[in-house]
């Protein structure tokens, strides 16, 4: 079977754990270009990668990659490319671009010479126009162009694949459930390591750690736009969905609170429709700083918390309790959590010196736009304090 090329973006900072994710299912690893893998399989591969990927944001096949110069060149390229080997001729369309370098004046202007070039040329072998559908396509592509190549690609997730089926429409989260996903690789938490997210929110962290102990594929539950198109063996597909989860650790012992009442029922209803062992999550509602002691004598603290706005909400109203909450929190973990390995996710870049301990570990990370980072800070009793400033004679 002739090897296909794929893109799966991710979030930046992810690239590796998502590129030992892919080799993992058998993939060919490319490139870890920011913001995605290159990778090549056969068409079970990209399958494969749709329903297990914790990290990838989608699963794109590329079509066309030639060179431009002018918008003309774009219609040729997308006109050239045999769309009629993957999409029905009522199918609907949405076109989607990015550039990195490009020389174009309108981008708006570039999408609608795309669009033209697929179009014309569905309806050149069929004899009808595919509509353009913004909202809910039965197709979307993506384009890519740099200074001088246009890349063309060919999605075949639909919606984004963090959403995994569990969480409400409508719902937000601080995290997106691929980059908790990928939080937790970067972490090194296993199945077996007792887990903690003293933020919980609504439950995205644990709720990833419950489905991967579980063995559940996070894409078990959804729908995806390969389902629709021509050239997918759906008897092959339907085999893999039906494979049965592998079983779970003997004891699965994950642990989540949140100052919010509102949080944690939304925690206990997203845990109810993803599929896993509620018995497996403990939930209270309990703020951060009523811990009275870890609930293992080692493990990990995954989390991230709160800060500026949010902090506030979380019950402390003035910016003073909010710049005591830091070293109480720090004096916390010294005291209760030796033993354990304590990662905390957060775009507050000075949060060392606010708790004044030492990271052992800083990993770059984007959430969304927003530069971020993974500070892990192994709490070994006596340990790990950053010297305290010398005070002027």
């Amino acid at each position: 079977m002739a090897l296909i090329r794929f893109f799966a973006p991710c979030p930046r900072g992810l690239e590796a754990p998502l590129a030992a994710e892919l080799r993992a299912l058998g993939a060919g690893i490319l490139g870890e270009p920011s913001g995605g893998v290159q990778f090549e399989g056969d068409t079970r591969i990209g399958l494969a990668a749709n329903l297990h990927s914790r990290i990838a944001s989608r699963i794109l096949q590329q079509v066309a990659s030639a060179p431009y110069n002018t918008e003309d060149d774009l219609y040729r390229i997308a006109n050239e490319t045999p769309w009629e080997t993957w999409h029905e001729p009522l199918a609907s369309l949405r076109i989607d671009i990015s550039s990195s370098g490009s020389t174009l004046h309108s981008l708006q202007f570039a999408t609608l010479r795309i669009k033209d070039g697929v179009v014309d040329r569905l309806r050149e072998r069929y004899g009808e126009r595919p509509s353009i559908e913004r909202q809910r396509p039965d197709r979307r592509i993506f384009a890519f162009l740099d200074a001088s190549q246009c890349t063309l690609y060919l999605d075949w997730s639909g919606e984004s694949l963090f959403k995994r089926g569990w969480r409400r429409d409508g719902a937000d989260a601080p995290l997106k459930e691929n980059l908790a996903a990928g939080l937790l690789a970067l972490s090194g938490w296993q199945p077996d390591m007792p887990l903690l997210d003293p933020f919980c929110g609504s439950g995205t962290i644990l709720i990833e750690a419950a489905m991967q102990a579980a063995g559940i594929a996070p894409g078990a539950r959804r729908p995806f736009a390969f389902e629709r198109m021509r050239g997918i063996d759906r008897n092959e597909w339907q085999r893999m969905r039906q494979i049965a989860p592998r079983p779970a650790p003997s004891a699965v012992r994950l642990f989540g609170s949140d100052v919010s009442e509102a949080a944690i029922a939304a925690a206990r209803a997203n845990l109810a429709r993803s599929g896993v062992d509620p018995a497996w999550v403990q939930l209270r509602q309990r703020d951060v700083l009523g811990l009275d002691a870890a609930p293992a004598s080692a493990g990990m603290l995954l989390a991230n918390p709160p800060y500026g706005e949010r902090l506030d909400i979380k019950g402390r109203q003035s910016f003073a309790q909010a710049a005591q909450f830091w070293p109480a929190f720090a004096s916390l973990m010294k005291t209760q959590f030796a033993g354990w390995t304590v990662c905390l996710f957060t775009s507050d870049l000075e949060l060392p010196g606010l708790l004044r301990l030492k990271a052992s570990k800083r990993t770059p990370l984007f959430n969304g736009p927003l530069e971020c980072r993974l500070f892990r800070f192994e709490m070994v009793a006596g340990s790990a304090r950053m010297p305290k400033p010398q005070t002027a004679a």
